[in-house]
């Protein structure tokens, strides 16, 4: 346990200041930290590998020490991902570890102690539960994930409500451009879609570096936090299944659809199955699935979805022939600014029309049509119709790429697509 102790140093700030790639500074969660610290509960960061949750608590980690001046020695982290930490597997190792910390250093007053992908550990929900709820001791907890069943079961029931859940996305476009140095136009949010939100991009030169380590995110996502996971035997369907969302998103689908899909290709599955590897790929933040909601009924309709990919990244280096499908990038990135910005975000499903997204935040309510060039007549009115066959009072808005806007006399708005996607921040 020594050992790990003296490997943890390389991390930690307790003997020296190492030098943290702190990475572009994610005020949207910084600002989160700012009103969710000092309290006893546990702080739970979940997303997709690779966007940006390990920069996050660091750029924390680094504001207590040198903003709040917190101690350095009252803070603890532990990343899981470090091949050098892969035999703590258990939670009583790691308790063992966080022990031999405060023997050998003596925190005095709160410890701040920060997990990183924790799920690695088994029975780690009971230890964070314990640390959590000290009856003498102060502890502040925050713990990464990239499964959203990190909070199910177990952790759930043990907590009961004691933890504050936060959401890490690939940057938004704004955090883009302000990373990127660019303005907001038309030009920059073209850029932006057709490349990545995932903060390592920045580092990486070259589209064939690029593709490369899409392929090795795709795989580790798959195998590790899949197939491993779950014990799955047909990596093949899995990793078909995931490109056959890609290749989809945007576009109403369904189980018995995929089910035909593969059936016309000689392959054989089961609604079971592929049910089970699209949860799995949710769990793991790779996709988002928008329902159908009906105005008449005003009930959510099982069956037929939309799909949307966490990060375009996905579709743009690994198949760049995708690039030249506007239209479903424009809805894909519409629907995760509106998720980003706190919105539960579904699909409008009628008997002769739908619109792209109901979008709900506590009492607010909109309605959003995605378009790419509204250059046709035909399509004014399929786009302005659609929001107008809604009869409620809630604002209804038409986002496209048009450089000139149009005024609609029955008070639909529309706008430039980067402005609005800007503005959710």
């Amino acid at each position: 346990m020594e050992a790990k102790l003296e490997a943890l140093k390389t991390i930690n700030y307790w003997d020296s200041d190492p030098e943290f790639d702190l990475g572009f500074v994610r005020e949207r969660y910084n600002a989160f930290f700012r009103n969710a610290m000092n309290n006893k509960l546990i702080k739970v960061l979940v997303g997709q590998r690779r966007a940006g949750k390990s920069f996050v608590i660091r750029q924390l980690m680094h504001k207590l020490i040198f903003d709040k001046k917190v101690n350095k020695k009252n803070l603890f982290y532990l990343n899981k991902e470090l091949f050098e930490f892969d035999e703590i597997r258990t939670a009583t190792e790691l308790s063992e570890l966080i022990k031999l910390y405060e023997k050998t250093y003596k925190p005095k007053g709160k410890i701040y102690l920060f997990f990183d992908e924790i799920q690695d550990v088994l029975q780690w929900e009971r230890l964070i539960v314990s640390l959590s709820q000290h009856p003498v001791k102060d502890y502040e907890i925050v713990i990464t994930g990239s499964n959203s069943s990190l909070l199910s079961g177990e952790l759930a029931s043990l907590l009961s409500g004691r933890y504050l859940l936060l959401e890490i996305f690939p940057f938004s476009y704004r955090e883009y451009l302000i990373a990127n140095n660019l303005e907001n136009c038309k030009a920059s949010f073209v850029e932006y879609i057709s490349n990545t939100g995932l903060p390592e991009r920045q580092n990486l030169t070259s589209n064939d570096t690029v593709y490369h380590y899409f392929q090795a995110l795709k795989n580790t996502i798959l195998l590790k936090d899949i197939m491993y996971r779950h014990k799955i035997r047909d990596y093949v369907l899995l990793e078909d299944i995931f490109l056959f969302l890609l290749h989809n998103v945007g576009k109403i689908t369904s189980v018995p659809a995929i089910i035909k899909y593969f059936k016309n290709k000689n392959r054989k599955s089961d609604y079971t199955t592929i049910s089970q590897y699209i949860s799995y790929m949710q769990d793991a933040f790779l996709i988002h699935e928008a329902a159908r909601y009906s105005v008449k009924t005003r009930e959510f309709l099982s069956g037929e979805k939309k799909y949307y990919v966490n990060d375009l990244g996905f579709r743009n280096f690994l198949f760049p022939s995708l690039l030249n499908d506007f239209g479903s990038m424009l809805e894909n990135v519409v629907y995760l600014h509106l998720r980003m910005a706190g919105y539960k975000t579904n699909v409008v499903s009628a008997t002769n029309f739908e619109v792209d997204f109901i979008a709900e935040k506590s009492m607010e309510k909109r309605y959003i049509q995605v378009s790419y060039i509204m250059e046709l007549p035909e399509t004014v009115e399929r786009e302005f119709g659609a929001l107008e066959k809604i009869r409620d009072s809630n604002p209804k808005l038409v986002v496209s790429m048009d450089d000139m806007l149009i005024q609609n006399p029955n008070g639909i708005k529309h706008e430039h697509i980067w402005d609005f996607v800007y503005n959710l921040e």
